[in-house]
């Protein structure tokens, strides 16, 4: 009996200074050595059935407040390693105070800040900015600006067919057509914009950009020009 008494309170010694030196990472791996199914302490507490009935309940009741003492002791350690991480977080915190390193947005592509000067000059010439689609009517493309059917411009070999009526804009005059049907004189617009044409070679590309301007009002002369 008292060798029993003895190893549980060595057991108890040893586990308490086990649990007080463990880190987080190896906290589980000393409950396990005590508590676990193979445990230490597991194994006298399964012995105890074969102890005599008159020393049994002193050797339980021992082995039970060892039990309870390594527990708590792993919960003490469990809050200790927990609080000393979150001080630790707490340290390693980003001050925001600090001033940031500013993004870098890059800068405009060549024909956009070309694009821009341009819209820029006109814009102090008093001209207003006017758009259309891409994707344009046979009509407004050739006929309204009296392109005839047999003109060279018509031809596949020159034009984006996407139907027999409806083309890829081979450049942006489109929009004047649809500018003065929209609005009486005076007209002073500036129309920026994307065209095509089947023109691919070192030289040339498919898609373009044309800017064009119209001025329609009494008393304009080419010396406005």
């Amino acid at each position: 009996m008292r060798d029993l008494l003895a190893a549980l309170d060595a057991l108890e010694a040893e586990a308490t200074a086990a649990v007080a030196a463990a880190d987080e990472s190896a906290l589980e791996a000393v409950r396990v050595r005590f508590l676990g199914r193979r445990g230490a302490l597991t194994a006298i507490l399964r012995g105890l059935g074969e102890l005599p009935a008159e020393t049994r309940p002193v050797a339980g009741e021992r082995a039970n407040a060892v039990k309870a003492a390594v527990e708590a002791a792993l919960a003490a350690r469990r809050a200790a390693l927990t609080a000393a991480a979150r001080v630790g977080l707490a340290a390693e915190q980003l001050d925001t105070t600090l001033p940031g390193r500013p993004p870098f947005v890059g800068g405009l592509h060549p024909l956009t800040a070309t694009l821009q000067d341009i819209l820029e000059i006109f814009a102090h010439l008093g001209f207003a900015v006017a758009e259309g689609p891409e994707v344009e009517l046979d009509y407004y493309n050739f006929e309204a600006l009296n392109i005839p059917k047999d003109h060279p411009a018509r031809d596949m070999q020159d034009t984006f067919y996407i139907t027999d009526d409806v083309v890829l804009r081979t450049h942006t005059s489109p929009v004047q057509v649809r500018v003065m049907e929209a609005q009486p004189p005076p007209v002073r617009v500036v129309v920026p914009g994307k065209v095509y044409r089947r023109d691919a070679d070192v030289t040339h590309s498919p898609m373009f950009h044309q800017v064009e301007g119209l001025l329609v009002d009494e008393g304009v002369t080419f010396a406005d020009l």
